[in-house]
């Protein structure tokens, strides 16, 4: 016997969601799989609060921080990153999610998701053209950057644990990596 999974769209994943169907589950869809997300604890909410906080301050209104909301990618996901940094088009995301082309760069906070935030979404970022993606490490304290696609592949990674950055669409922009790694 030959099992095979069933490979939601985009479109039937909205139509479970309108119907009510996972209003009990904190879900996100990757590659067409429905991925159960795990419940958050505090040092994961602390530090996405403060993270989200942190970039409005430094950014103003040159930006939108979207706090563990979707975004809308290619291959039927939606993922939902912990913090995406999104154009400011106001109302437009009323009738539709962030697509690759609104999205400056993604960061995912990981302490019991590292290795699938390191892997799969680091896989499936690069794939839907995120020019920038940053992992925030709780276990070992670091920020690995992940940048310069070329075919569909980040072919830069760098992990920090102290000084200064800049992403990629703001270079004039300074982050103190220990306001994000010891807020």
């Amino acid at each position: 016997m030959t099992l095979t999974a069933y490979k939601w769209t985009i479109a039937r994943y909205h139509q479970a969601i309108d119907a009510g169907l996972f209003t009990d589950q904190n879900l996100e869809l990757l590659r067409g799989e429905l991925i159960v997300m795990p419940p958050e604890r505090e040092p994961h909410a602390y530090y996405n609060s403060e993270m989200g906080d942190y970039l409005r301050t430094l950014l103003g209104q040159r930006a939108k921080i979207r706090e563990a909301h979707p975004i809308a990618l290619p291959n039927n996901s939606e993922p939902i990153p912990d913090l995406a940094i999104v154009q400011p088009l106001g109302s437009t995301y009323r009738d539709r999610h962030p697509n690759p082309q609104d999205i400056f760069w993604l960061v995912e906070i990981a302490n019991t998701t590292l290795n699938r935030d390191l892997t799969i979404k680091k896989d499936l970022y690069a794939q839907a053209g995120i020019v920038e993606y940053w992992v925030l490490n709780l276990q070992d304290r670091e920020l690995v950057i992940f940048r310069n696609l070329a075919n569909n592949i980040y072919i830069s990674r760098q992990i920090m644990t102290e000084g200064m950055i800049s992403p990629l669409a703001f270079p004039d922009l300074q982050i103190d990596l220990q306001r994000l790694i010891n807020s």
